[in-house]
């Protein structure tokens, strides 16, 4: 159990760099940073398949490509599009805040599964979890009427963090399963087959987006569309948060119950609060401070109740 936990944590760290990327490139449209990570996770992918790509893929069967199509939609494309335009749109904190519901609603959904602690003794970890919730979104939203933001723009910007929860923990849900179904796959299997499906598809999604540029003709100054930036970072992101990252969260889907694993997502909010502030050069103020200790205490107290099966759900 321990190793599940280990892999769920670094997956959530190195995720949490996704968030960034959208602020370091203010001059790419969401479609774009989706469309570039996305094709240098699967060149990435297919690289790391090469030498067993032929007897990986007569395991694959009509139902493996269909699980890797909504997946690798579900999961990554549409998922990263709509958090990328939440974070231009609302900022990192409020967009990091919405997608942290993740846990709460993977372990709500996941709760029947073969595994899971009973709802009624997690009542209180996800009490302190959305405690720390409520927390994140009362200081992002006084210091986004303090900057004058329109309101307009942090609205939406919410819908779209809002749509990508929704997409995340469906993909979180079914990933989970499937692997647990299918053991045939291991876990860097899986998320090669995965990465290289993304690219695919991101393939058709980047044609239609230049296309609509093209006859859009929309131009950006070239100071702000820097493409040796937007490949360095992205490739960045390929090989951190998705190659590596998404094997480490396979192993951690395969070893733990899906209500432990919806908790060690928090990580992911976490450290993308933690590097919006080494990004910001400014320390963390208090609500957030107390965000992120309630965040950690919470899964802390969540991993212990499925480590002790009938220890009693109080606090340590």
């Amino acid at each position: 159990m321990l190793t599940g936990v280990l892999c769920g944590v670094l997956a959530g760290a190195l995720w949490g760099m996704v968030f960034l990327v959208p602020e370091l490139l203010p001059g790419f449209s969401p479609v774009e940073l989706a469309v570039g990570r996305y094709l240098a996770y699967g060149a990435i992918s297919l690289g790391l398949m090469l030498p067993g790509l032929r007897r990986l893929l007569r395991l694959l069967r009509p139902r493996d490509h269909a699980a890797l199509l909504r997946q690798a939609l579900s999961g990554n494309l549409v998922y990263y599009m709509l958090l990328a335009l939440g974070v231009k749109l609302a900022g990192v904190a409020p967009t990091s805040l919405i997608i942290g519901l993740i846990p709460v609603a993977v372990t709500l959904l996941g709760r029947r599964d073969q595994g899971a602690v009973p709802l009624k003794r997690l009542m209180l970890p996800l009490l302190v979890i959305g405690i720390a919730i409520a927390c994140i979104n009362i200081d992002a939203f006084r210091h986004a009427q303090a900057s004058g933001a329109p309101l307009s723009s942090t609205v939406l910007g919410l819908a779209c963090a809002a749509g990508a929860l929704a997409c995340w923990t469906w993909y979180a849900l079914d990933n989970a399963r499937y692997l647990k179904r299918n053991p045939q796959f291991s876990g860097g299997q899986w998320s090669s087959l995965y990465g290289l499906s993304s690219g695919l598809v991101a393939l058709p999604i980047g044609a239609l987006a230049m296309l609509w540029a093209h006859a859009g003709g929309a131009q950006t100054p070239a100071p702000a569309r820097d493409w040796l930036l937007f490949w360095l970072y992205n490739g960045m992101l390929a090989l951190g948060a998705s190659v590596i990252g998404n094997h480490l969260w396979n192993i951690a889907s395969r070893r733990l119950p899906v209500t432990l694993t919806g908790q060690l997502i928090l990580f992911e909010t976490v450290s993308a609060m933690l590097y919006g502030f080494a990004w910001r050069a400014q320390p963390p103020r208090m609500l957030e401070l107390v965000a992120i200790a309630l965040l950690v205490a919470g899964v802390t107290w969540s991993v212990r109740l499925h480590a002790v099966p009938n220890a009693p759900a109080v606090a340590a």
